[in-house]
């Protein structure tokens, strides 16, 4: 019997290593043997990785409530009330716009599983999803799970991966449902311009569309640049939903909690389906939350250490030849064209090779990421690991084009 003939057709391709090789680092067995042999990941964005990261006053709350006893019991599935209202607070404070943190609010999982929350009630078979390509992979296949299609919109690298609008515009059918963002984008990291986004949100309008907008690497954005919320442009918040997450910015990718933004006519039936769907986010991690949420002195640091880390990035790996890299424009990430060495399956298979250093295929992250690969900078507490990193792949970059 094939199981999987019963199975609906998003579903029924995946594949978890169990039966062939995988190369997600998040997939399978392969990324704890890789550890083992003691290659760097440069593969997992989670800040620091595998360091110890935790701020003091965060980690001294957390040992606190376990001490207490009381973290064995549920919170409500549509989240902590107080964190909620911290997680209002730093919206107004980045926006200006004020919520209502008990019925614009809901804590999910992590920022992954609140992205797939965010788009199921309006995905039904048949429906198209407008997806910027390259784009973080979860953005490709989620529409494909829930029985949709996915519409890809290329993104160029010679303006920087911004929007081409007439791209978008001519991607909308009489089938399209929803426009699907990461700003700052995964794995381009660029972070869209209020004029594009206020141009992107009038077909969305014209078209009485839905936008999702993920933004789990809001938090670090360099030179100045303006993050914006496409939920706050004119005529969008009744039909947007902003997934955000602690996992990046403030490098709490362990303690999975994520949240998602909405108008209350969305959020009254995210709620009713929180326990069916979501269940409800650790008790501890949200108390936990809560913590870092008032005191965030510790991502003072961050935004400079991920600055020093890319700048010295840029410049190693674009004096390989062949090798070509934008600098980047926010988060701990880089994206690197190698089209011109080759295959990037094949030499990110090299790298962890000879190199010790696991990276991402740019295949998963949508057509246009072929000849690509993506680095974590952020991986690994000590920037001179990271560095010797980054030395080990431009050396084996170098011996590869050879």
């Amino acid at each position: 019997m094939d199981i999987r003939n019963k199975m609906r057709k998003g579903f029924a391709g995946l594949q978890g290593g169990l039966f062939s090789s995988v190369t997600k680092a998040d997939v399978g067995s392969s990324f704890s043997q890789m550890q083992e042999r003691g290659v760097t990941m440069m593969s997992w964005a989670d800040p620091f990785f595998p360091d110890p990261s935790t701020p003091p006053h965060v980690l001294r709350k957390a040992m606190e409530l376990l001490e207490s006893g009381c973290m064995s019991h549920y919170t409500m599935p549509i989240g902590n009330a107080k964190l909620k209202e911290c997680f209002a607070k730093q919206w107004k404070d980045r926006t200006h716009m004020e919520l209502d943190a008990q019925r614009n609010i809901i804590i999910t999982p992590g920022s992954d599983s609140g992205l797939l929350y965010a788009m199921m009630p309006f995905i039904e078979p048949g429906d198209e999803v407008i997806v910027p390509d390259p784009s973080y992979p979860s953005n490709f296949l989620n529409p494909v799970l829930l029985g949709g299609k996915t519409v890809s919109v290329p993104l160029c690298r010679e303006n920087g991966f911004h929007f081409d609008l007439n791209a978008f515009a001519q991607a909308i059918t009489p089938r399209t449902k929803m426009v699907l963002l990461t700003n700052p984008n995964n794995p381009t990291t660029t972070v869209f311009t209020r004029q594009e986004l206020t141009e992107l949100s009038k077909l969305i309008i014209e078209h009485d569309l839905v936008c999702v907008c993920d933004q789990a690497f809001e938090d670090s954005i360099f030179d100045g640049r303006e993050m914006v919320s496409i939920a706050t442009l004119p005529g969008m918040w009744e039909r947007t939903l902003t997934v955000c997450s602690i996992s990046k910015g403030m490098g709490l990718s362990g303690f999975r909690v994520g949240y998602i933004v909405a108008d209350d006519h969305i959020m009254d039936v995210l709620f009713g389906g929180a326990v069916n769907v979501l269940g409800a986010t650790g008790t501890l991690q949200q108390e936990a939350a809560i913590a870092a949420m008032e005191d965030l002195s510790f991502m003072d640091g961050y935004i400079q250490e991920y600055d020093a880390r890319r700048k010295y990035a840029y410049q190693k790996l674009n004096e390989v030849p062949g090798v070509q890299m934008l600098m980047p424009e926010s988060t701990f990430l880089c994206w690197v064209n190698v089209s011109e060495l080759g295959d990037s399956t094949e030499i990110m298979q090299y790298l962890v090779e000879h190199a010790l250093v696991a990276c991402n295929d740019g295949k998963p992250y949508g057509p246009s990421g072929n000849g690509y690969l993506r680095f974590v900078l952020g991986s690994c507490g000590s920037r001179a690991m990271m560095e010797a990193a980054i030395d080990r792949v431009c050396s084996a970059l170098h011996d590869f084009r050879r």
